[in-house]
Order: structure tokens, then sequence, then C-alpha cells
């Protein structure tokens, strides 16, 4: 079974974050090809990035007790849903030190998000690209951008199926390679 970690990106009190949360959770639980579990950065208060090595070089051994569990968790899935607002052109900071905290653990794993905001927080999603990539991610081609601040999802649940196949095809694919070729510093 696939395991799918959908990771909310926003700490701000009054979020939306958590409607698209848990409807595209709810959508991962209803398919028998794939398990959800909800990440929600309010509940891993991670320390801003501060060590003195890139955390390819500390390949996993990293000193703080919070780092250390956020790396066993986000290790442990086969495949990312970011679910993200846009800020100010961008994806929240939290986001940022999250992602920037771990290197291997990301390794050969599919991520797709789910955005809102100006013009639909494409914008948002254009960065999460880029970073991704640079943590060896593989950003699956469709998102799912949120017209409104509603928790009406009805008109992106057709694309959210193809969205999740698309997921879900890339995650089982990855989790064969990743299978053959372990990452070294486990």
């Amino acid at each position: 079974m696939l395991k799918i970690s959908v990771i909310i990106a926003s700490t701000r009190k009054n979020r939306f974050s958590e409607k698209p949360a848990k409807w595209i959770y709810d959508a991962v639980r209803k398919r028998n090809d794939a398990e959800a579990e909800i990440l929600d950065l309010r509940d891993w208060p991670l320390p801003f990035y501060s060590d003195e090595f890139p955390p390819i070089a500390l390949a996993g051994r990293y000193k703080d007790s919070i780092v250390k569990e956020w790396s066993k968790k986000i290790a442990s899935a086969d495949a990312y849903i970011i679910v993200t607002p846009e800020y100010n052109h961008g994806y929240p900071a939290v986001l940022k030190n999250a992602l920037d905290w771990l290197y291997f653990e990301w390794n050969n794993k599919p991520v797709g998000f789910v955005s809102w905001g100006s013009v639909e927080g494409a914008r948002s999603v254009e960065q999460l690209r880029q970073v991704s990539i640079e943590l060896q991610m593989f950003p699956i081609r469709n998102s799912l951008n949120i017209k409104d601040f509603s928790d009406n999802f009805d008109l992106i649940q057709k694309p959210a199926d193809l969205f999740l196949n698309q997921l879900i095809w890339w995650g089982n694919a990855l989790k064969v390679v990743r299978s053959q070729n372990p990452p070294s510093f486990v």
C-alpha cells in the first residue's frame, strides 16, 4: 500500500488550509491503492535551519530531537501532497524551513500540490516545483488550484481524481526504484 503524507503548509490562525487538506486526505482514503496521513506543520515546531552543515552533508545525523522525528516521518512516506497557500507570490516560510531541514528523506518520491490564493496559488506551486526538483523529488504535472475559499471542492473533484492517479502511479514506480537502490545514509 502506498503511503502518502498530506502536509499542511500554513500555521496561521484562522487558516483555510485545513479544509483542502481534509478534503484531499479523504479523497485518498476512499481509494484502495493508497493510505494517507496528515502532517500539520503546527505539530512540527522545527527550529529555523541553523546547522553548520547542509542536510546532504549531515546524511541523517541530526542533533535536534524534533528534526530527528521529522526525518523519520518524512522518510516513511512514499509520496507527498503539499497543501499550501500563496503568500506574497510564494509559499510560507514555515514550509521552506521544513523542506530545508532534510535532503535524502525526500529523494526519489513524487510530490503534488494543492494551492490557493492570488492566481489560485500558481506562483507558490511554480516555486515549490523548483525546490522539490533540487531535493530530488518528482513533482507531478497536475496540481489542484482552488478558486475560492469555501469548503465545496466539487469543481475540482475530477481533476483531483486525475491528480491522485498520477501521484499514485509515480509513487508506485519510484517505490520499486527505491527498493532496489536505497539511500546511502540509511
